[in-house]
Order: C-alpha cells, then sequence, then structure tokens
C-alpha cells in the first residue's frame, strides 16, 4: 500500500505472534514499501478503574522493550502505541534524540478518551516542542470496545492542526520544520535543562 501511494506509512497496531508471546506491534513503511521499524508497545494497558472498567493486558500480550525512532527524508520519527502515551519519558528521548514528531496509534475508551487524550497529546507535543499526530478507529457502538475517536494532529506550540470526531474522517497537516525551529528557538527549553539536578532519561 506504502509503495502504491508513493506514501510513508505508519499503521495501526495488530497482534504479531513472535517466539511463542504476542505484541502488540505497529510497522513503518517508506514509499518504496521497505520496512523502516517495528514499534513493539512497552507499556501494557493494566487498569482498574474502580466500578466502572478494568482491563489486563499482560494476560495475552509481551511488552517490547525497544524505544523506536525511524529515518525519513523529512526526519526522524518516534513511535508509540496508546498506552505509551502516558509515559512522557518516550516522547522525550525521541525529541532527544532529534526527533521532528511522535505518532501514536491508538484507542482511549469513551471514559478515559474525554479527559485526557487531547491533553496527553497536546503535552507530549509541548514539552517536547515537536509535532505529535495520534490515530484512533472511529467509534463503533455496535462493538465490545468502543474507541473515543479523534484522530489529531498538534503542533509544537500545542496547537490542535486538525482533528476528527467520533467518526470514520480523515485528518491533514503540515509538518513546518522552520516553525519546529522557530518554536525551540524561542523557548529554548532544550539548552536550559538542568542535568546537573535530574537525570536526563535520553541517556
Amino acid at each position: 500500500m506504502a509503495k502504491e501511494a508513493n506514501v510513508h506509512l505508519i499503521g495501526g497496531s495488530f497482534p504479531e505472534k513472535l517466539n511463542d508471546k504476542f505484541y502488540n506491534t505497529c510497522t513503518i513503511f517508506d514509499n518504496k514499501g521497505l520496512l523502516l521499524g517495528i514499534h513493539r508497545k512497552i507499556h501494557l494497558f493494566d487498569i482498574n478503574i474502580k466500578g466502572k472498567q478494568t482491563f489486563k493486558e499482560s494476560e495475552i500480550l509481551s511488552p517490547g522493550n525497544e524505544v523506536t525512532m525511524v529515518k525519513t527524508k523529512f526526519g526522524p520519527i518516534g513511535i508509540g502505541i496508546c498506552y505509551d502515551l502516558r509515559f512522557p519519558e518516550l516522547a522525550m528521548i525521541a525529541a532527544r534524540k532529534g526527533c521532528i514528531a511522535m505518532i501514536y496509534p491508538g484507542a482511549f475508551n469513551t471514559t478515559t478518551g474525554p479527559l485526557h487524550w487531547e491533553l496527553l497529546l497536546r503535552s507530549r507535543a509541548v514539552d517536547n516542542q515537536f509535532y505529535v499526530a495520534a490515530c484512533s478507529p472511529a467509534r463503533d457502538l455496535s462493538a465490545t470496545y468502543h474507541a473515543y475517536g479523534h484522530s489529531i494532529i498538534i503542533d509544537p506550540m500545542g496547537k490542535i492542526l486538525s482533528e476528527c470526531g467520533e467518526n470514520e474522517d480523515i485528518v491533514y497537516g503540515e509538518i513546518d520544520l522552520q516553525f519546529l525551529k522557530d518554536t525551540r528557538e524561542s523557548i529554548p527549553v532544550s539548552i536550559q535543562r538542568r542535568f546537573d539536578i535530574y537525570k536526563d532519561v535520553s541517556e
């Protein structure tokens, strides 16, 4: 599909069996159809919201053990899957290793989605001064799991460039590398960090 459309393609995620273990996996291809990288979800969704929802991915899935960054002609891009979004260290590492964007396929539910989806994505963008995009399934009320939807693209200042609702749709956004550079120069947090006081998680 990537080759036919002449695009870089970051898929959603799918169950992958590898050496008798199962992973939640995302594959990334370039516009020639070549595999650029594989991200296996690092943080498994084990939660217990009392009286509302219990979910335990670790009963079936194993966690991935690598930070995933892929090189593109536009610049390096970091990848996370769904619950990985809640752990800012992953995005911090990607940004400090030179990534221009972080991409998260995910499926927040209708409980946590309205509370945290946009908040977390905008936080990752502002904290790291890079673009963040997240794609979610549209909401299907006939399914057993109701996804929040709201696929979204956010710029390095935390501005929403484009966002879907809960139904099937497409979002478009442009990565402006000059705007990214200007953002980092105007609010230069990347050179003001105090690693003499706290640890650099990218090291």
